[in-house]
């Protein structure tokens, strides 16, 4: 049983060194964001260390001087050094209160200058990542610790680290106060603290091992309460009648995390009142011995009240100093967390030889034999998937969903790599050309366009930032896409604010946002077009009018256009039918027509409900 005990010991020791490395690492993250700020506020920690023992050698000074003054019967002389005494016990307090409000200053500076840095290398974290990595639970885990617990950490740990300092500067003063009535009491005062330590460390490793096993759950939480307050979803919860079912999940989620945290909280309790028990019976026996000591005359009153003060703020400090130091461990268990975040790699690495992209494209972009699957799923969404799309001409891509399309066109803007097979510009190697300089050759609109609560100029202008204040190119890329004629309705035009994130803002309908997206797309002069369902959120009059400016838009451009109406893929050059992650079926609208195969059974399938939707009723 003991040398079980011995082991998990000298385990928790070994987990503890383990953190020097985050621990110093945080220090330098703090350093570097706040560098005059940490300068100012070590010099207060040195100063507040050294002023209790002031006051403890002032009371020295004022307890003896006053027995004397008794013992003398002369009052009145000995009256003017006691007040002078009492002047400067009053003077040393009120210079404490003055560095206690000027650290709370320096420390609100601080904080705020090292949270914005922080969160500022955590977004920047997040950007770097791969689109893979959005596509994982474990991720969003690892991102909910980094943002929501282990971001403030760094600044606990550096509180923490100065509350041992300052503890540490007043205790070895104590200690040595304390030595001149006996070299055994600075020990009885490290035993006396011991059993809290031990509480402490137990404790704060007990809190961290809770957080890692309740973060699913908190995450589910707080997406119960997103479901419960989001614009997103409230016409839904009203129209179903979820609200109920959404809360009472929320509710029950947090009645199980409140009972774990209550149950460790009173655990401590009681192992931190029996810690104190322990602490007070020694205390009360080195108190004993000195009031032996006083009846005795070998000490005078005024020693006794140096050492009752030196002993009592000793045991204190002592007490601090041993939480910090278990603080300093939980602190750096949490930024175990943090900085395991910031070791993610992306896996899109840049070339090590990298090539230039080809400009102009003159073969076109090919796919060969690729095969891919996303993370985390045993189906392949493409396999030895084949495909060309010459230079300067429109490519289709039709079929049912999951049958790939999507997928292609995030090959093709290196989201992801291949696991199998090559994506080629030219016949270079998508992997071989710079990432930035890949990308700036391709515009393009996703199935699910981004909604910026930005201003009409800004939502296009993201398309491409340099442009953003080229007033004349934004509205050419909104006439394009069709986007103008609402525009010129609103009140102010292009700096209307749009979305309803912030007040005054203007909310559109699915297919005006999609025509900004488009406006977005086109504003961005990239030789490759990708448009994956450009026409999904508009009705047939938006639909047939931006249908006619497709093929002026795609002029001198290599372009793919992903689409489920055949009304639209019939104005490519060459469509492509998808199914199960391969090409079933290719040529021009005309040839898979007369081919009869799942093209053409679709489209008179389309073309039936079309004509069945324009029938006017009886």
């Amino acid at each position: 049983m003991v040398c079980r005990s011995n082991h998990k010991l000298a385990a928790k020791f070994r987990k503890a060194a383990s953190q020097l490395p985050n621990l110093v690492r945080a220090v330098f993250m703090v350093w570097e964001a706040t560098r005059g700020w940490t300068l100012a506020w070590g010099l207060l920690v040195v100063l507040q260390g050294l002023l209790p023992v002031a006051n403890v050698w002032l009371l020295k000074v004022f307890v003896d001087g006053l027995a004397a003054a008794v013992g003398s019967g002369q009052l009145a002389p000995r009256f003017r050094s006691l007040l002078l005494v009492i002047v400067a016990m009053a003077a040393v307090t009120l210079v404490a209160d003055a560095l206690r409000s000027l650290t709370i200053w320096i420390r609100t500076a601080q904080s705020g200058l090292f949270q914005d840095h922080l969160k500022h290398l955590i977004q920047q974290k997040s950007m770097e990542l791969d689109l893979a990595f959005y596509e994982s639970a474990e991720f969003f885990d690892r991102l909910y610790r980094a943002q929501f617990e282990a971001g403030y950490r760094p600044m606990i740990l550096l509180e923490n680290l100065g509350s041992l300092a300052q503890n540490g500067i007043t205790l070895v003063a104590m200690a040595a106060v304390l030595l001149q009535f006996g070299p055994w009491l600075p020990l009885i005062l490290i035993v006396s603290t011991l059993p809290a330590f031990c509480v402490v460390l137990r404790q704060n490793l007990r809190e961290h091992e809770l957080w890692l096993r309740t973060t699913v759950d908190e995450r589910k939480s707080r997406y119960y309460d997103w479901v419960m307050t989001s614009r997103e979803t409230a016409a839904e919860l009203r129209v179903f009648e979820l609200g109920s079912h959404f809360s009472a999940l929320f509710r029950t989620l947090r009645e199980a995390l409140r009972g774990d945290r209550l149950a460790l909280t009173r655990n401590r309790a009681l192992a931190d009142l029996g810690a104190r028990t322990v602490g007070l019976l020694i205390t009360g026996a080195a108190m004993a011995w000195m009031v032996w000591r006083v009846l005795l005359g070998a000490i005078t009153l005024g020693d006794l009240a140096l050492f009752y003060q030196a002993f009592n703020q000793g045991k204190q400090m002592m007490g601090g100093l041993l939480e910090n130091v278990g603080q300093i461990y939980s602190n750096s268990l949490f930024l175990e967390n943090l900085f395991e975040f910031f070791r993610l790699e992306p896996g899109i690495r840049e070339p090590e030889k990298p090539v230039s992209a080809p400009a102009p494209l003159r073969e076109g972009i090919r796919f060969r034999h690729v095969a891919f699957r996303y993370p985390a799923s045993e189906k392949w969404a493409l396999e030895d998937f084949s495909l060309t799309v010459p230079a300067g001409k429109m490519v289709a891509l039709v079929g049912p969903n999951g049958a790939g399309k999507s997928t292609v066109i995030k090959l093709l803007c290196r989201l992801y790599d291949p696991e199998a097979g090559q994506v080629e510009l030219d016949g270079v190697d998508l992997r071989c050309i710079p990432l930035r300089e890949l990308q700036d050759n391709i515009t393009i609109l996703f199935q699910e366009p981004v909604k910026y609560s930005a201003m009409v100029h800004e939502n296009i202008g993201y398309g491409e930032l340099g442009k953003m204040k080229d007033s004349a190119a934004v509205e050419v890329a909104a006439r394009r896409a069709g986007a103008d004629g609402f525009i010129e309705r609103f009140p102010d035009r292009y700096d209307t604010l749009l979305g309803k994130w912030f007040e005054g803002g203007i909310d559109l309908s699915a297919g005006e946002w999609q025509r900004i997206a488009l406006a977005r797309a086109f504003l961005r002069q990239s030789p490759i077009l990708i448009l994956d369902e450009p026409t999904s959120s508009m009705d047939s009059w938006a639909e047939a009018d931006w249908l006619g400016r497709l093929r002026g838009l795609a002029q001198g451009r290599t372009a793919i256009l992903i689409t489920h109406r055949f009304t639209t893929a019939m104005r490519a050059d060459m469509i492509h039918v998808m199914e199960n992650g391969g090409i079933v079926e290719s040529g021009t609208h005309e040839e898979l027509l007369r081919q009869g195969g799942r093209y053409a059974e679709s489209w008179r399938r389309q073309m039936r409900n079309l004509d069945r939707d324009s029938t006017p009723e009886p």
